[in-house]
């Protein structure tokens, strides 16, 4: 997974940059070049949207970092979360021009990694469920991590897709460090902790 890299843009968003480009090239060179403005503009626009820019992810022992360029939107907690158990839950609306990829809020191993969800598990045995909702054209995140492999706390492990949130869902023995209106960078930012519970 390290592998699948571009230091710029997103694979996924690749060849469509391409085309845009390559059109606007076509209608310099062949027409009038007033004509490429659009596409000039359509490219810098599917620039910003497929961005992936490196980013530098501190060692924060337990944290909890936030999976994406956003917002957050509630804080709260839920008595039934998607493991069955209490939990605390961080919403956050996703920047629409922030990073195209998540990443791994914790440190951990992949239990399930479902089509609206991903359950990572902790060496410390502590549950962390990362959910997205609100896909728009019915693009849901596409995974580049398989079930049961290791993912580091913020590595990419999905491209996002134009989803709308993201919910993150940390054990009720964890702490929440962040509260509604804050903005938050994927990979960057601590949203909150984990204790072990063993």
């Amino acid at each position: 997974m390290h592998g699948r890299r571009n230091p710029f843009v997103a694979q996924e968003g690749l060849p469509l940059l391409a085309l845009v480009f390559a059109l606007a090239i076509l209608l310099i060179r062949f027409s009038d070049p007033w004509f490429a403005v659009l596409p000039a503009a359509l490219f810098v626009l599917l620039y910003m949207v497929f961005r992936d820019p490196l980013r530098y992810v501190p060692s924060v022992a337990l944290g909890v970092f936030s999976p994406v360029d956003g917002e957050v939107l509630e804080v709260g907690r839920i008595e039934s979360g998607e493991v069955g158990k209490p939990a605390l839950r961080i919403v956050i609306k996703v920047d629409s021009l922030g990073t195209y990829t998540a990443r791994a809020p914790v440190e951990g191993s992949i239990k399930d990694l479902g089509r609206k969800a991903l359950w990572l598990q902790t060496d410390e045995g502590d549950d962390v469920v990362l959910k997205f909702s609100g896909y728009r054209f019915g693009l849901a995140p596409r995974s580049l991590a398989k079930f049961g492999e290791r993912l580091g706390q913020g590595q990419r492990f999905a491209y996002l897709r134009l989803t709308r949130t993201a919910e993150v869902q940390i054990p009720v023995d964890g702490k929440v460090l962040v509260e509604a209106g804050r903005t938050v960078v994927a990979g960057t930012d601590v949203i909150g902790s984990v204790r072990g519970s063993r």
